[in-house]
């Protein structure tokens, strides 16, 4: 399955969680602190990760194993904007990691490196104490101390702008790191509180490489001299396009199994070809190889048979007649080509079925990757800079249809996510997918009609401008909500009840939350109106019924705005939950064909990869402009290639709808709050979207971010990313899809190893399968 790296830009995050990744693609990112048991019972169930586990006793000591990767690293910096899955997979096996995620996406102390790690006090300032294992030591033999942190902390607080890096979240956050009452603890101490202080010094470099600016840019970029993991690396050859790692002598911990791991960099769409070939033991692969992997399977007792799929499966009797003819025939052209094609389909034939029997060796594991794809509605202008627009697309839409169609025929299960910030299974899971409500085609169009989208549309003649928000505001609220709105809406040419107008928007209950980027163009105007800037000007009458009932809805999960006086609008609404146009519209006539406005039909740009891998994003994409067609919106598909589709499209902002992938992580205050924060207008009239590509946000999703992040109490930071996902639901920028296959391809000897799901692999348990009977003696 391809991958594309998501642009950095002026984004800042988790180096390696942000990347973007196609049909099996994902922006990556780490998860929530602390875990108990009580709080099981509304977090859901992760899928179980297919690892094939084994004791170390019934693993051989030794071997080599050959682990595909997508590309060569570009850095052996995680913390640099273009570190890779393969710059993570190295620091997994060779660095510190303080702590490691477990099956549920929970982080756990590792042992390994951290005997003891927790705040030890709050005020008046927040202090967390680390005890190291007293065994941990650097591959020099130096220990592993505070002298580490303390130059990983200054290398990405922020405050030295020589350091390129890539992220300072949370290191921006310490005031000091000292040394405890011995040299095995270190103190840190916050100058703000910092509720994911387990994501830091994970992974943790030597002070070799932070300690200066030159060797944090360029001394860790090729080559890594210290290192403290199980293993260690040895060499890196981009012309073979390996990275060969060893065991490291120094490792105090339970010795590794295999003696090499050796990274090799093969494209997914030839993955297939390098197992059958022997030059992988283990892969992640697409949908494509899992299909041969289970035919090579199936086929085993065909007893010499031909296979009856691969090339020349298809060709008929008639055909293979056909062809024997003209390449015995008289005519010496045709009899010449039709010998070439016939031996080129012979030899065809042949390669695949030896390949076919090489795949026998080896087994899939499946599980579900800690991420989810979205359908991505880009709010900076258009169609879908109206929220009932984006509501009415949310709505149109049948997640579980979607979901099934990716994952039933792999034997997964199809549970549409139900957050944007967490998975099942995480303690920060919860489905609030409530505060936008189920699909529901009449719903749809309702709000479609509100927002002025009609059958007829497209053939009328745009309506003379109006006064402030009036153009396009559907007009189909009640006499008296409409007055009420227009009277705030027509004084929007006055500075001072513009100033009015905007404290209403932010501070109303009603728009509290719904904010829209850049919804300052009269609904229904599109990128040609002229606008320029972002400002907020008085709902519309249509708008502000509108978004009362996901704001309601979203109150009724927890929010704590339920406790806020409500306006005339929210008590004139009904009480029922999910995105409702307002009380008063028209039932929408049945559509015939796509709505229209202004003379101008509602079509909106769907762009999707075209790369091999995408297929199933591709297969999605149709399917949700079936469903998009049902309630009159049309949708012109554009296909780009992988490499242009983040830069180009998603990070450029030219694109209506598409489907890219984020990770779940178990630290949201922290990783998740780029890729909601509401963008801000830069000096150029430009918009900073961090990684908000849909550029949908509010200044409460923000508040809501920041007081997590800041929030020690476990319970109630939880709730807090809650009430933000809720919000995040009722904003309709982002629609959680499914959650993304993780199909491996492992040889069958090959254990503790293939989908790992949420957690991190234990590299030094990695191995093959003793053959022989253990010697029970033998630890």
């Amino acid at each position: 399955m391809s991958q594309v790296d998501a642009p950095r830009g002026r984004t800042c995050s988790r180096t390696l969680r942000s990347v973007a990744l196609l049909t099996s693609g994902v922006l990556a990112l780490p998860v929530l602190a602390g875990c108990s048991s009580g709080d099981d019972a509304d977090t859901g169930s992760a899928t179980a990760q297919d690892i094939a586990p084994t004791g170390r006793e019934l693993v051989a000591d030794g071997g080599t194993l050959r682990w595909a990767v997508d590309a060569m690293p570009s850095t052996l910096n995680a913390f640099q904007a273009d570190a890779d899955a393969t710059t993570a997979r190295i620091a997994g096996a060779v660095l510190p990691a303080l702590f490691t995620l477990d099956r549920r996406g929970r982080p756990q102390r590792n042992p390994d490196y951290v005997e003891s790690a927790g705040i030890v006090k709050r005020e008046p300032k927040q202090v967390v104490l680390y005890k190291l294992n007293q065994k941990a030591v650097w591959s020099d033999g130096r220990e592993i101390g505070a002298a580490d942190f303390v130059a990983q902390w200054r290398a990405l607080s922020g405050k030295d702008s020589a350091y390129w890096t890539a992220r300072n979240s949370g290191y921006e956050r310490i005031e000091k790191i000292e040394k405890g009452a011995d040299d095995l603890q270190v103190k840190v101490t916050f100058n703000k509180p910092f509720a994911d202080w387990q994501s830091l010094f994970t992974p943790l470099y030597p002070k070799e490489v932070t300690a200066t600016p030159d060797s944090f840019n360029d001394g860790a970029r090729s080559t890594l001299k210290v290192m403290a993991g199980p293993f260690q690396l040895a060499a890196v050859d981009r012309k073979a396009g390996t990275s060969t790692l060893v065991r490291n002598p120094r490792w105090w911990g339970q010795q590794a199994k295999l003696e090499k791991v050796v990274l090799t960099a093969v494209p997914r769409e030839k993955r297939a070809a390098a197992l059958a070939a022997g030059t992988l033991d283990l892969a992640e692969v697409d949908r494509r190889a899992v299909e041969r992997i289970v035919l090579a399977a199936r086929d085993k007792g065909a007893a010499g048979q031909p296979l009856a799929h691969g090339p020349g499966a298809a060709l008929t009797p008639s055909a293979a007649l056909k062809s024997w003819a003209l390449a015995n025939g008289s005519d010496g052209k045709k009899a010449e080509a039709a010998k070439k094609a016939r031996a080129q389909t012979v030899a065809a034939v042949e390669k695949y079925t030896a390949e076919q029997n090489a795949l026998r060796g080896f087994v899939v594991r499946k599980s579900l990757e800690p991420a989810y794809t979205q359908l991505a509605l880009n709010g900076e202008s258009g169609p879908l800079a109206d929220g009932r627009v984006r509501r009415a697309v949310a709505r149109a839409l049948n997640r579980n249809e979607l979901a099934e169609a990716v994952l039933t025929p792999l034997g997964l299960p199809a549970n549409p996510p139900g957050s944007h910030l967490a998975l099942a299974g995480q303690r920060a899971y919860t489905d609030n997918s409530g505060a936008l409500g189920e699909q529901n085609t009449q719903e749809a169009q309702a709000l479609l009609a509100d927002a002025g989208w009609t059958p007829g549309g497209a053939l009328k003649k745009p309506a003379p401008a109006k006064a402030g928000n009036e153009a396009g505001s559907g007009e189909q609220a009640e006499p008296g909500e409409q007055a009420e709105a227009s009277k705030r809406a027509e004084p929007s040419r006055k500075s001072e009840s513009k100033n009015r107008a905007r404290e209403e928007a932010e501070h109303s209950a009603s728009d509290e939350g719904l904010y829209i980027v850049d919804d300052d163009k009269p609904a229904g105007h599109g990128p040609g109106s002229g606008g320029s800037g972002t400002r907020i000007l008085a709902p519309a009458p249509g708008a502000a019924l509108q978004g009362v009932a996901p704001e309601r809805r979203a109150e009724s999960l927890g929010d704590d705005t339920a406790n806020k006086p409500r306006t005339k609008a929210q008590e004139n609404q009904g009480g029922a939950a999910g995105a409702y146009a307002p009380r008063g519209t028209a039932a929408p006539a049945r559509v015939s064909g796509p709505l229209g406005k202004d003379g101008k039909p509602l079509t909106l740009r769907f762009v999707l990869p075209a790369g091999p891998g995408s297929e199933a994003l591709r297969t999605v994409g149709d399917k949700i402009a079936k469903m998009l067609d049902r309630i009159g919106i049309n949708t012109e598909l554009i296909k780009v290639s992988d490499t242009s589709f983040f830069k180009d499209h998603i990070a450029s902002g030219d694109y209506d709808l598409a489907l890219y992938s984020w990770p779940a992580t178990a630290y949201p205050a922290t990783d998740a709050r780029p890729i909601f924060a509401k963008p801000e207008p830069a000096s150029d009239g430009s918009l900073l979207v961090e990684q908000n590509y849909t550029r949908v946000g509010t200044d409460y999703i923000d508040q809501l971010f920041a007081e997590a992040a800041a929030e020690l109490n476990e319970d109630e930071a939880r709730d807090l990313v809650r009430r933000a996902d809720a919000r995040i639901w009722a904003a309709a920028g982002s629609i959680p899809l499914y959650q993304r296959p993780e199909l491996v391809a492992a040889k069958r000897q090959v254990v503790n190893a293939g989908a790992f799901g949420f957690a991190a692999p234990r590299y030094q348990d990695i191995g093959f399968k003793e053959s022989k009977t253990p010697d029970p003696m033998k630890k």
